[in-house]
Formats: C-alpha cells, sequence, structure tokens
C-alpha cells in the first residue's frame, strides 16, 4: 500500500484549480441519438472519447489544464463541439487522468506521453488527416502533434494557449492541485513520479513548454489564433505565435457580442478551407 506523504516538502500543495474545471458529464439534450460515447485502451490507459457529427475530422482538446475534459467546453465563448458539428465529424476526448478517462502516472510522463494519446485515438478510428482545436493546454497540445505527425494536421485552431510568461507559480500550482486529487484518491501513484512529471510538464524554458520558438516558426501547418489575455493564457503567447508561424491568421476579440459571432465565422471559414488530404 502506499504510504502517506507530506505534500508540502516537495513543492506538491493543494491549491484550488482555477475556473474552467470539468462538471459532470455532458448531455445534449435532444442531440444525444447522434452522439457516440466510447473509451479506448492504451499502455494501460482507458480514454474517454465522444463523436459528433460527419465530416471531414476535428479532434477537440479542451481546457482545464490537467484536468482537460469535455464539460470545460460549456465554460468557453462558445462550445466548438454545437458549432462544428453539423459541418464535421468532431471528436472530443478526456485527457489521461481528467474527466472520464484513467491512466497509470509514470516519472517518466510528459506531453509526449499526451500526444501519443491523441495519436493513438486518431489511429484507433482510422483517421489519417484532421484538423485539430485546442484551448488553454490544447494549444501546447496541438504543437504536439504538428511535430509529431505534422502530415496529419491539416490546420489547427489556438483558443488563447497557455504560455509562460512570468508565470510558472500559477503553473506548477494548478498541476499541484491536480496531483493532490490523484495522490488523495488513488493508491498506485508515486509522489517521486508525480514531481518528475510536473518538472517533465512545467519546469522547462519554453514560452509553449511543449515545443519551442524554433519549431513555431519552422511549421507551415495553417493556424487560427484567437488571442489570450490572463494569467495562464498571456496575450504575450498569442502574439508570439501569430508573429512566428509563417501561416498563422490571428483573431484578437472573439469572446463576447458581435466580435464571437464574427470570430466563429472566420474559424468555420478557416476549418472549411483547409479540409483536404
Amino acid at each position: 500500500m502506499r504510504r502517506d506523504v507530506n505534500l508540502v516538502s516537495v513543492g506538491l500543495w493543494d491549491q484550488r484549480f482555477p475556473p474552467g474545471q470539468p462538471g459532470p458529464l455532458r448531455v445534449q439534450q435532444g442531440q444525444q441519438k447522434d452522439k457516440m460515447m466510447a473509451t479506448y485502451s492504451r499502455a494501460g490507459a482507458e480514454l474517454y472519447y465522444e463523436e459528433h457529427g460527419e465530416g471531414f475530422p476535428v479532434l477537440l482538446i479542451a481546457p482545464g489544464g490537467m484536468k482537460s475534459a469535455i464539460p470545460a467546453w460549456d465554460s468557453s465563448p462558445w462550445n466548438p463541439i454545437d458549432q462544428l458539428q453539423s459541418h464535421f465529424r468532431v471528436i472530443a476526448m478526456d485527457q489521461r487522468n481528467a474527466g472520464h478517462s484513467t491512466a497509470p502516472i509514470s516519472a517518466d510522463d510528459g506531453w509526449q506521453t499526451y500526444t501519443d494519446d491523441q495519436l493513438g485515438l486518431m489511429d484507433h478510428l482510422g483517421i489519417d488527416r484532421f484538423h485539430v482545436a485546442g484551448m488553454c493546454i490544447g494549444g501546447p497540445y496541438c504543437f504536439g502533434l504538428i511535430q509529431s505527425a505534422a502530415e496529419r494536421v491539416a490546420s489547427a485552431v489556438l483558443f488563447q494557449s497557455i504560455g509562460r510568461d512570468q508565470n510558472r507559480d500559477a503553473f506548477y500550482a494548478m498541476f499541484d492541485g491536480w496531483a493532490e486529487e490523484q495522490i488523495s484518491s488513488r493508491q498506485d501513484v508515486e509522489i517521486t513520479d508525480v514531481a518528475s512529471f510536473r518538472e517533465n510538464m512545467y519546469g522547462n524554458d519554453r514560452v509553449l513548454f511543449n515545443v519551442d520558438e524554433a519549431f513555431v516558426g519552422s511549421s507551415n501547418t495553417p493556424l487560427c489564433v484567437l488571442m489570450g489575455s490572463d494569467l495562464y493564457h498571456p496575450e504575450s503567447t498569442s502574439r508570439m505565435i501569430a508573429e512566428v508561424a509563417p501561416n498563422a491568421t490571428f483573431v484578437e476579440h472573439w469572446k463576447d457580442g458581435a466580435a464571437r459571432e464574427d470570430a466563429k465565422a472566420s474559424v468555420l471559414t478557416f476549418l472549411q478551407s483547409n479540409s483536404t488530404g
């Protein structure tokens, strides 16, 4: 049995996660018959996903930090599942150890672990080429997919990507809140593994944590960048991506009013124009 540990001694103190964490299982009234819910297994992980609609595939990666799960879209300026399912085959997933997905935790876990999960889901569904749209932590996840399988990613939509800008402690605290829940509710989690995982995710000096700025500048994948403007999603990160990436569309205002409707139309047009292959 796992022994009790002192979280403070290794910096894994309990902290409430910021607004937007997942809630109960999402149910779409009147559309339940069109939604397929399932799990797929990979290397001990059981990963929950849903499919909505038909057409060119779009993989959705939800906000929520380490708690990235489908219900978090309901707290976003708009829910891309609702918007896109009439035009695309939308695949939404709960990341490992978030929402309905479970997985072991090891000292080697990091950004690549999630990329392998995401590409594994596409393989499981027999999907070769797809769009990816991610909010918050989904920004680096999108770049991880592009770095690992650029030929498969038709385009990426980045809703207020997370990024490093004098805010590392905030990301450590966010991770620690998630880790506290995992450690307190499971018998198979070792504190040393969690501490290593934490550093693999947020201990480096890259703005996007997952890929460096040189990679962003070398990628020709079409990007639609919707600007962030808070502690976890700095404006500086969005502007860096838009300025450095050679094939980026930048949307500054998108969260409410007429700007939101214009941004929704821009995202739809962007995805439709890149739905080839």
